[in-house]
């Protein structure tokens, strides 16, 4: 990680915490808008659910005052902070260890056995190590040494979830619907006129 991008990790990180979230990325760079601060945040594991846009407006007012307050910027930036979504980066051994068994995209700085993009299945990761599955080997490659790490989103699977979600959405909605020929138990017209 560059430094001012470890700077501002270490800034952001203890109010991205007490906002109840876990820092997952920092990403800062000039785009052709001007500089942007991208804060990646999720909830902790094993808290269930996803970040949700006010949460994301909460730690955004958070961050944003602390880095005011430091003055860490010299210039105008744009701070934007969401979830991770669905190809999630992967920065630390415990992002690493969350999700072993998922497919994932690793590039390294400098390599190893001469090789430094590798996609697989994380199959651990401990002692500044992770091991991927790829290509029939295993690698382990030391986490100092990765410059993007990402999960590689299963889109069957996601398909699968989002179908099951629908089909209960649409019984949920289907109970509260006009019978057909009449109206529904709400739109009762009977029910709407006042006693004569």
């Amino acid at each position: 990680m560059r430094k001012d991008q470890q700077d501002l990790w270490l800034l952001a990180e203890p109010h991205v915490r007490d906002a109840g979230f876990d820092l997952i990325e920092v990403v800062f760079g000039r785009e052709q808008s001007g500089a942007v601060l991208r804060l990646f945040i999720d909830k902790p594991e094993g808290s269930g659910g996803s970040v949700t846009h006010e949460d994301c407006e909460r730690v955004s007012r958070d961050v944003s005052a602390a880095l005011d307050v430091a003055d860490h910027i010299p210039h105008a930036y744009q701070l934007e902070v969401s979830s991770p979504g669905l190809d999630r980066p992967l920065r630390r051994e415990r992002d690493f260890a969350r999700f072993v068994g998922e497919s994932a995209r690793i590039r390294l700085n400098d390599g190893v056995q001469g090789r430094r993009n590798f996609s697989g299945t994380l199959r651990a990761a401990k002692n500044g190590r992770v091991e991927i599955a790829c290509d029939g080997r295993s690698y382990e490659l030391p986490i100092d040494d990765i410059a993007r790490a990402n999960l590689i989103p299963d889109w069957d699977r996601e398909f699968d979830r989002a179908t099951s979600h629908d089909r209960v959405g649409e019984g949920e909605l289907r109970s509260s619907e006009p019978v057909a020929g009449g109206a529904g138990a709400s739109q009762d017209p009977e029910s709407d006129r006042s006693p004569s």
